[in-house]
């Protein structure tokens, strides 16, 4: 989701044996008789690889544009231009997306793989009984620090982030839902509050936090964790794993008291034409070698237990992002909130950063 790291901004058409340009993915997806799938995903994921095999195993060519977040997709399928088949949509966006009827339910009949999946990572609020949508990634909200700055194992609870001794020294990831539910989460609180007091209460708390952030910040946050440039951050376990891929001296932590944990869904918008090719493509991203490919190369943890297995067993063994059961019943996945709720926390996230 907005955690990704965006490699390509605009249109990316993986067209292998197919002409390129916008043009062939609107003239394709117009016609109900081509064996194709459009595919509106995020950049860069999805392994090339797999796209390959599945046009090599089905026959069905895969037009893949690209979008860089949830609401430019939202937007794009509600305007109803282009024919998308299947759409890469985060958990609050599913609601949103449900709400507003751009949805075709899933027909489990027609599903082969849903027995693949763990049930922590199914029926979410988002989508009860997942009768829209089928989980594809998944991660959580956490804190890296440098183990050249910070003592191994010494953090673990959100509060110590406020420790006068971190002054200057905390980089936060420029999310107003992210930052404003780990302060809630810090006041014991859950990260889907509506309560105004509660919510000012927070920003207090973030207020107060002001003293010890370096700089709050995009996608650049993991340029400069791996430079070294601060002993601590706030970022989603998908940007910590590249960090720590560049940066031996970077651990990443899920605080004991709870996190966010968030969703990247495969979805049917109403837009859809190739229903054929919808199925097999679940299908085929729902067999356990293929989910556990596609996980190798992005990245992030992945739904599908039976793949789970299929992975190397330093993965299968890192709590970072595949935590105990005990941490997992702590996490919190993000409602749908009103637009009126939404707009109060980013003004008061808003208030926050000035203060910063």
């Amino acid at each position: 989701m907005k955690r990704l790291l965006i490699v390509a901004a605009g249109i990316l058409l993986i067209c292998l044996g197919l002409a390129t340009g916008s043009d062939a993915l609107q003239k394709s997806s117009g016609d109900t008789g081509d064996k194709v799938l459009n595919l509106y995903n995020w950049g860069d994921y999805i392994d090339p690889a797999l796209i390959a095999k599945f046009q090599k195993e089905t026959g069905y060519h895969v037009n893949v544009e690209t979008f860089d977040s949830n609401e430019a997709m939202y937007t794009k399928v509600q305007q109803g231009g282009t024919s998308y088949d299947i759409t890469v949509p985060s958990d609050y966006m599913v609601a949103k997306m449900k709400q507003s009827h751009l949805l075709l339910p899933i027909d489990k009949s027609k599903l082969t793989g849903m027995n693949n999946y763990g049930s922590a990572y199914l029926n979410k609020s988002f989508d009860p009984g997942n009768k829209y949508s089928l989980p594809y990634f998944w991660g959580t909200l956490g804190i890296i620090y440098n183990d050249q700055y910070i003592k191994p194992g010494s953090i673990k609870h959100w509060n110590q982030l406020w420790n006068r001794k971190y002054r200057d020294q905390i980089m936060l990831i420029d999310s107003a839902r992210d930052i404003m539910g780990m302060s809630l989460i810090a006041d014991g609180n859950s990260v889907n509050i509506t309560n105004t007091q509660q919510l000012l209460s927070a920003k207090n708390r973030l207020v107060r936090l002001s003293p010890n952030v370096k700089a709050i910040v995009a996608d650049e946050i993991k340029m400069y964790m791996a430079d070294g440039e601060a002993p601590l951050a706030v970022d989603w376990s998908g940007e910590a794993a590249e960090m720590m891929s560049q940066n031996s001296h970077l651990h990443y932590v899920v605080p004991t008291e709870g996190s966010n944990m968030w969703f990247d869904n495969l979805v049917i918008p109403k837009t859809a034409k190739h229903f054929k090719a919808i199925y097999k493509f679940l299908n085929f991203m729902s067999q356990p070698q293929n989910a556990a490919q596609n996980a190798e190369y992005i990245g992030y943890s992945t739904p599908n237990t039976a793949a789970y297995h299929l992975l190397p067993k330093a993965t299968q063994a890192d709590q970072q992002f595949y935590p105990k059961d005990s941490v997992l019943k702590r996490l919190q996945v993000y409602k749908n909130l009103s637009p009126q709720k939404v707009e109060q926390y980013n003004d008061l996230y808003l208030e926050f950063k000035m203060h910063h």
